[in-house]
């Protein structure tokens, strides 16, 4: 029974949220667009993360996911709902590549080649002026869907939908086992017959199709991109921010921290145009510091105690009764 509510709320949700387009201006739609692209972004930095691999590479594959929708448009003449399709796959498959070398790597020393590999991308698609316009960036000749607001706005969700599908199937897979294997003792994983490599790389190629499509989708809501714009440190530091602040190893955490610091750091920039940033990377330390398990951690720890509690008091009521 409890399940099955947990569906029948979820369901209600997803209509309620399909349904905003009705009810929101073309403003609002552009908000809600921004935060489902940073949820998407949150919740695959932290399926990666569920390995215990922490990347800083998410505005790496969200920027070439970008460039690749839009050149294939540009220069090869494809469609663009097609290009997203195409772009996710290329993403995909660079990870796969680059995982090759990289993943034989652990701790900080991922975290640093992936934070200059973004670093790489950016300035690859800085300096190719004649292919992917240079520091000047690339310009398509129309937005998808001619820039409907409702059809943008389901793009997006569509996009956020196949991540959060991606990531309850982590979930409930036996990926779920072997990563938190992997995270929680190497060395007994591997004595237990998981393969390591296979599992890190499976998750790493799946986060970063996902990274990549949600930047193939961005930009062709907006209609151009450039080296700067692609590869922002926003879409590293602000799904981080959100992962760490809902809870992380779960897809429901990074959600619940999209929903608050998204809409917050729309009046951050309002507010603090040049300064955000800072006030992203002090929750980060904030959150490690004193709540580590985020707002989601909190909420179940709440309820362990009132449950904890609720069966101290039933079994003194028993007992006072048989006195």
């Amino acid at each position: 029974m409890k399940i099955r509510g947990s569906y029948i709320a979820a369901a209600a949700i997803a209509a309620a949220v399909i349904a905003f387009p009705a009810f929101l201006g073309a403003y609002p739609l552009n908000v809600a667009r921004n935060v489902m692209t940073y949820m998407a972004l949150a919740i695959s930095w932290d399926m990666l993360l569920r390995s215990g691999q922490i990347s800083f590479g998410i505005a790496g594959l969200f920027g070439l996911g970008s460039y690749a929708s839009i050149l294939a448009v540009l220069r090869g003449g494809m469609d663009p709902l097609l290009s997203i399709a195409f772009a996710a796959l290329f993403a995909g498959l660079v990870a796969f590549a680059l995982g090759f070398a990289i993943l034989r790597l652990r701790a900080m020393y991922f975290s640093i080649t992936t934070l200059a590999l973004m670093e790489i991308f950016r300035i690859v698609m800085h300096n190719l002026h004649d292919f992917s316009g240079g520091p000047e960036g690339a310009v398509l000749p129309g937005v998808i869907f001619d820039g409907n607001a409702s059809a943008l706005y389901w793009l997006c969700l569509g996009g956020l939908f196949v991540t959060i599908g991606a990531s309850a199937y982590f979930e409930k897979s036996k990926l779920r086992l072997a990563l938190t294997a992997i995270r929680n003792d190497e060395t007994s994983a591997r004595s237990n017959g998981v393969d390591i490599f296979k599992y890190l790389l499976v998750a790493f190629v799946v986060t970063s199709t996902l990274q990549g499509m949600m930047g193939a989708i961005q930009v062709q809501s907006y209609g151009f991109t450039t080296p700067d714009t692609a590869f922002d440190a926003n879409f590293t530091l602000l799904p981080l921010a959100m992962a760490l602040l809902g809870g992380i190893h779960s897809t429901i955490g990074p959600m619940a921290g999209a929903v608050l610091l998204g809409i917050a750091s729309e009046w951050l920039k309002l507010k603090i145009p040049y300064g955000h940033l800072v006030v992203y990377g002090v929750i980060i330390i904030l959150v490690i510091l004193f709540m580590p398990n985020g707002l989601v951690g909190l909420v179940r720890g709440a309820m362990r105690n009132a449950r904890r509690q609720g069966t101290v008091a039933a079994g003194t009521g028993a007992t006072g009764g048989v006195e």
